[in-house]
Formats: C-alpha cells, sequence, structure tokens
C-alpha cells in the first residue's frame, strides 16, 4: 500500500483471499470519500452480470492476437482461482460492493480493454510471440522447473505476492516481452495515475482509495510523482 497526497493506493492481487479481507478493512476503517479501481465500464459490466466469456465478433475491433491474449489469460486467471477458491476480480468486486454499501463515490480509471488489447495486437512482435508459445509450453509441461527459476516455487496464490516477487516479475516482462510490458504495464499506469491526479485535484478535501493490481501500485507512484513534480494543469 502506498500513499500519495489524498490517495492511498492499495496493490492487491485479483484472485487472493488477502486482498478482498484487506480491502474491506481499509474501507471499514479509513472510510474513503471515493472508491478507484482498475475497471473500465466493460469489464465492470462483466464482472457485475459475472459474464467474463469473450464475444468472438469484438476480434474485428481488437485484432486476432489481442482477443488470443485475452481468451488466454481469462482462462489462466479462472484456473488458478479455481485452486483459491476465488472468482477473477474478486478485489474488485469488494470495492465495488463496499462503495455501494457505504454509499461512496465509485471511479473507473482503467482504459478501455478494447483500446489495450487493440494496441496490444499492433504491438506483438514475432520474437514475443514465439517467446509466448514457448513461456506456454513449459508452463504446461515443466511447471516446477519454471517456477523453481523464476523464484516462484514458493508462491501462494492466496496471498498478494511480496514487493520483491513482484518488481521480479515486471522487470522480467520488461526484459522478454518489451512491447507488451510498455502496453498492458506502462502505458495503463501512466492513464490510472493521469485519471487519479485528476480525482484528486479536483477533490483536495476527499479521501481516495484505488484498488489497483499489484503489479502496477509501483509503477503508478512514480507516474503520480512526474505528474506532480510538472504540476499537470487540470483544465
Amino acid at each position: 500500500m502506498a500513499y500519495f497526497n489524498n490517495i492511498r493506493l492499495i496493490g492487491s492481487s485479483h484472485i487472493a483471499k488477502e486482498s478482498i479481507e484487506f480491502i474491506k478493512s481499509v474501507i471499514k476503517v479509513g472510510q474513503p470519500d471515493i472508491i478507484a479501481v482498475e475497471l473500465d465500464k466493460g469489464r465492470l459490466g462483466s464482472l457485475l452480470s459475472n459474464e467474463q466469456s469473450l464475444d468472438w465478433r469484438i476480434v474485428f475491433r481488437i485484432g486476432l492476437k489481442g482477443f488470443l491474449f485475452a481468451l488466454i489469460g481469462s482462462y489462466v486467471q479462472k484456473k488458478l482461482g479455481k485452486t483459491v477458491g476465488v472468482m477473477p476480480g474478486a478485489d474488485m468486486l469488494a470495492a465495488i460492493k463496499e462503495a455501494k454499501a457505504n454509499d461512496k463515490q465509485l471511479e473507473l480509471i482503467d482504459q478501455n480493454i478494447e483500446i489495450t488489447l487493440a494496441r496490444f495486437s499492433k504491438a506483438l512482435t514475432w520474437k514475443e510471440r514465439w517467446n509466448f508459445i514457448a513461456d506456454i509450453f513449459n508452463a504446461l509441461f515443466f511447471r516446477k522447473r519454471e517456477m523453481k527459476r523464476l523464484g516462484l516455487e514458493n508462491l501462494d496464490l492466496s496471498k498478494v505476492p511480496s514487493e520483491k516477487i513482484i518488481r521480479k516479475m515486471i522487470d522480467g516482462i520488461k526484459v522478454r516481452y518489451p512491447n507488451i510490458y510498455r502496453v498492458l504495464i506502462d502505458e495503463r499506469n501512466k492513464f490510472m495515475a493521469s485519471r487519479l491526479y485528476i480525482l484528486s485535484r479536483q477533490n483536495p478535501t476527499k479521501k481516495i482509495l484505488a484498488v489497483v493490481g499489484a503489479g502496477h501500485e509501483e509503477g503508478m507512484m512514480e507516474e503520480l510523482g512526474i505528474l506532480e513534480k510538472n504540476n499537470i494543469k487540470i483544465q
């Protein structure tokens, strides 16, 4: 968890029971005026309706590569979620329910998922495609070896990974998948930090709680610092 002016930023795991309980506790004790979540309108609707399957018709808008990536990512998250008995996105859902139950202002701060996936389709290189296929193969057939190589053999999915593990994973993505890192992490860090910064400047006397994936926390804090240093004007 990190702080910036009137913003309290929680880095959560989308399938960790620990995250759900922590979010509820922070809202109950901290009583924020505004709760912001790492979602856009489309993903919010899917989460609330529990309809998280992908419609193949969006492939024409986001590209085949983006569609396949979303499909694989959704499958992996559901599979991991089943191992710990938590639905993917349960952390965001907990924050949303707490916001509604306590009559708090809810803000969606993430970029439209179709824009992100369309940019992913255009950015993915052949080298990254082959790396992706190789990594999936190794994860399926040499899981223990790969987990050990990544230093994740003792990873507890019911808890949020340590800052050290998160940083190691992010650095690994940056090196092996530079374009994926740029589109899925760096650009979204900038987008969400900008949304939060605007919220903060427009509501200086209100307490803002932002819930994002743990992999975004450090990068977003850096971006908020840059925005503050440059004294970005709010229209």
